[in-house]
This record gives C-alpha cells, structure tokens and sequence, in this order.
C-alpha cells in the first residue's frame, strides 16, 4: 500500500508523506488526534489526499485566519467535532522604540526566530507591519521566544503574546516586473526574473532547487500558467500575476510578482 501511495508525490517528499500516512492511520485504527505543526500549501495538500483514503478520518485546517498560507492540520476520527478544539496558536507581536524597525523585512524577523532554534514548523504566516511584526506561532514555543527574542537584525525588539483575535494582517507586496518570453518554460521565466542566464538556472532546477506551487520541479521545460507560485533557492519566489497576448515577434507577455 505504502509503495503505491508513493508513486504519486515527489521523491523528496517520502519522509513527509510517511508522516502523514501515520497520522491519518493511527487517527482511523486507533482513533488519535494529532495536531501538527505549520504545513505548507503543499503538505495541506498531501495530507488531504491521504486522508481522503479513508472515509473514518477528518481533518481541520487552520492557520489563524482565512486567507492564511500556513497552516495547521488537526487528524482525527470521522465522528470528532473539531470546530471548537484549540488549535494551539498565538500571536508573537514584536514591536521596539527604535525607527529602523520600519526597514526590516519578512526574512529578517525569519532569520531571528530560526536563530533561536525554532524549527520553521512552528511559526506560521509572519505579516511585517509599519511598526513591527505579528507572526502567528504555536502556543507551545511562545514562552520561549518573548523571553529570548531580544533582537532582530541589529535591532533591538520586546515580544509579548496576544490573541489570535489581536492580529494585525498584512498582504503580500510585490514587487512587478512585466517583460516577454518564447514560451512559459520554467527556465525561461525564472532566468528573466531573476536575470540570470539560461545555463545558470538549469543546474539548480534539475538538482531540485526549484519548486512550483511548493512542489519541486526539476524539469526546465515545465509550462508555467497564471497564479503559479515559484520559489527559487537563494532568490526568493514570485508569482506569475499575468499572462497577456503576443506580440508582433509571437513572444508572449508575462507579468510577475516578487515577494518583498
């Protein structure tokens, strides 16, 4: 059964889908919750097509607000009512006296809580505020960051711990860029985004350096289309915003969002 299962995600994603096969096995055999930690969209994903194996196990998902990126999953047996089961968030508000913390951004306040020790798993969606930043993290590790997350990026900062209800949300920036391709190859778009040469983002995405929509693609030729999210290791991600007509030459415009 695992084998097949297998057959239909990455390789890379083996460990994860081992995981959530358990997760989903032990709620239908022996009717355990699990409340794991942040999944990203794609983990979400494969965690409900595992669950979809069975009809005796439910999932809720939920990651301290609806348009959330990251979320939690609570596995459990078919007949639980999990509305109102905790889902075990807070909300880290990260504020100081210092201006400078207007010019700090998403990977900085990352970059401070990675550093602490704190696997990504545990913090959620982060929204960089004029003043600071509120990151939606599990309650379990909250403690500890307000008592040791005293600086970010040079900056020194105060933490406290609010209520989901008390956080402030923040959309995503993007930084647009529109110019034209022969086609909406993978390479192709990645190269000009990032103005890179062709031959220096084909090495990266064959070694699986490149993920589109949060799964890895290590084909170069890979179609892109309106709406994917494309993540390039050390570059950052972007999204493809729109895709208009062609021009006189047959090359096609594009517009793409970078996240800042």
């Amino acid at each position: 059964m695992r084998t097949e299962i297998y057959t239909h995600f990455h390789p890379d994603e083996k460990d994860f889908v081992d995981r959530a096969w358990e997760w989903v096995e032990r709620a239908g055999q022996f009717h355990e919750h699990k409340l794991t930690d942040f999944l990203d969209p794609r983990q979400a994903y494969i965690l409900g097509t595992l669950t979809a194996r069975r009809n005796d196990v439910q999932i809720r998902l939920d990651g301290g607000y609806e348009a959330a990126e990251r979320k939690r999953a609570l596995v459990a047996p078919d007949y639980s009512y999990l509305e109102d089961e905790d889902m075990g968030m807070k909300v880290l508000s990260i504020s100081s006296d210092d201006t400078k913390i207007g010019e700090l951004e998403h990977g900085d306040y990352m970059g401070a809580v990675l550093a602490l020790g704190i696997k990504r798993g545990k913090i959620g969606d982060i929204h960089v505020l004029d003043d600071g930043c509120h990151i939606v993290a599990a309650a379990d590790i909250g403690p500890f960051l307000t008592m040791h997350l005293q600086q970010v990026h040079r900056v020194h900062v105060r933490s406290e711990l609010l209520p989901l209800v008390k956080l402030q949300l923040k959309e995503n920036a993007f930084e647009t860029i529109e110019f034209t391709v022969a086609s909406l190859r993978l390479d192709a778009i990645v190269s000009d985004v990032y103005r890179l040469s062709r031959s220096k983002v084909l090495a990266p995405i064959r070694a699986g350096r490149c993920r589109v929509n949060w799964k890895a693609e290590e084909n170069p030729a890979a179609s892109l289309k309106e709406g994917d999210v494309i993540s390039f290791q050390g570059f950052g991600r972007f999204k493809i915003l729109e895709t208009g007509g062609l021009t006189k030459k047959g090359r096609q415009r594009v517009m793409i969002g970078k996240f800042v």
